[in-house]
């Protein structure tokens, strides 16, 4: 007799795994460090911190080394954990990753004829927010921007990999000036991007990410040529001091 089959339906569902406290507290230190309530440099106070956000010193130091191996925080043997500093002469590598995750983003947008919609909608809240005279803001829509752009490809590694690349980024502007410096004016290469993916040219639209890049590596290291350097505006104004880490709400997450 031929043995009983099995069903097979409660083997083949997976459930969710709900976020831990260890990925909650990953996620807040990344907000954070982009937003610059951990100032590049500061210091890591276990015991401060932990406080703040109303968690053990255990998971925190988990988290914390999670965002070491991301580069994001720097252990020092007897001197415990930094936020990470990306200076001018590390720039270049930084931006040669952005390169390889977002050029390769742009020709799987092209190959797969990804919805545009996200992208076309991320480079209007760009220009909108560029009117403004609100630095951080006009930051934080261009890697906004670029984070649309790698995730309409849908490639979860890439948008992963980008994710951390955007925080460095943050920190590189951080890093390179005690003031935070943004570009005035939008680029004519996004739209010439996004036209550019429109029309299923993978090559001109690499060749538009590779300008801005060139431009954003000229501007923090202080090499943009004259002509361009009124283009470029510093506002200081305010750069207030940031609010202390939120409580997180950890409850019922699984250590």
């Amino acid at each position: 007799m031929a043995p009983a089959k099995q069903p097979l339906g409660a083997a083949s569902v997976f459930r969710v795994a709900r976020p831990s406290t260890v990925d909650l507290i990953a996620i807040e230190l990344r907000t954070a460090i982009f937003s610059g309530a951990l100032p590049v440099g500061s210091q890591i106070g276990e015991v401060e911190i932990a406080t703040q956000l109303g968690v053990s010193r255990s998971p925190l130091r988990e988290a914390a080394q999670r965002l070491v191996q991301e580069g994001l925080l720097t252990a020092t043997p007897g001197r415990g954990l930094r936020v990470s500093a990306i200076g001018t002469e590390h720039l270049q590598d930084l931006y040669d990753a952005r390169s390889a995750v977002e050029f390769e983003a742009v020709r799987i947008i092209v190959r797969d004829k990804a919805a545009l919609g996200d992208i076309e909608t991320a480079l209007s809240e760009l220009e909108r927010v560029s009117e403004g005279q609100d630095a951080r803001a006009i930051g934080d829509a261009d890697l906004a921007f670029h984070r649309h752009l790698v995730e309409a490809s849908g490639n979860s590694r890439l948008t992963r990999y980008m994710a951390t690349l955007a925080i460095e980024t943050r920190i590189a502007s951080f890093s390179t000036s005690d003031e935070y410096i943004v570009r005035r004016d939008v680029s004519p290469t996004y739209r010439a991007l996004l036209k550019a993916l429109c029309a299923g040219d993978a090559e001109k639209a690499v060749a538009a990410l590779q300008t801005q890049f060139d431009e954003a590596v000229a501007r923090l290291t202080g090499d943009l040529e004259p002509e361009k350097v009124e283009k470029i505006e510093t506002i200081t104004e305010a750069i207030t001091v940031p609010p202390a880490l939120r409580p997180l709400d950890v409850t019922g997450a699984p250590e």
